[in-house]
This record gives structure tokens, sequence and C-alpha cells, in this order.
């Protein structure tokens, strides 16, 4: 007999400032299916996070819509990693950014620009 884990799909959320940002985003492309969060394997500390346009979503893609005329897309192999993440947009001095709230992020670099991801269990 083996345990398997289980992790609930809670997805992707963003504050009102990621939406009224992404909306602006979106304007300029008003052919867009919506926004794309992701995961690639960057830094110092192993991921760095991506942001983009979808144009056309990938059949394997993971749609959150996160406001009524807003969808946020994840791919899967980003999601476990993303999962419970909520987005946030701030300004920091004179410069605008998102800010990922990542439950799964174990740390940072000292740069910013990359983080560590605890890494969900596999099903046996």
């Amino acid at each position: 007999m083996s345990a398997q884990t289980f992790t609930p799909e809670v997805g992707i959320k963003a504050t009102a400032r990621a939406v009224q940002h992404i909306r602006k985003q979106l304007e300029r492309h008003p052919d867009a299916a919506g926004f794309r969060v992701g995961l690639k394997t960057s830094g110092c500390s192993g991921y760095m996070y991506v942001v983009d346009i979808v144009d056309t979503p990938s059949e394997q893609d993971k749609r959150f819509q996160v406001a009524d005329d807003i969808s946020i897309y994840v791919d899967n192999k980003s999601f476990p990693l993303l999962n419970g993440t909520e987005v946030d947009f701030v300004t920091q001095g004179l410069n605008s950014i998102f800010q990922f709230n990542n439950p799964n992020a174990a740390s940072a670099c000292g740069c910013g620009e990359s983080i560590a991801i605890n890494q969900p269990e596999e099903a046996h």
C-alpha cells in the first residue's frame, strides 16, 4: 500500500491593482485571450516569474477568471509551483512591478530576480 499526496487546486488570484494593470495591457492587444503567468528556470535561486499576453491559449493551460473580462493562464508545468499565488501590482519609488505572493516560494535571491520553490510531493 502506498500513500498518495493530494494537492487541492486553489488557483491563481489577482488584486484589484493587478487586474487594473492587466486590463490596460490587454487594451493594447484587443485580440488577446488573456494574460499568462508562469515560471522559467533562471537565476541563482532556481526560478523566475514570467508574464506575457496570451493570443491563443494552449490546450494544456489552466484558465483562471480573475475579473469579468480578465483571464490568467498558467501552463501545466508551472501550475503546481504557482498554485495559491496572488498576483499584485505595486509601485516602489519610481518603479511599478508585478509582485507574486506565492505560498510555495521558499526564498528569494538577494537581487530579487529569482526564487526558490518548495516542490510539491509527487503522488506515488
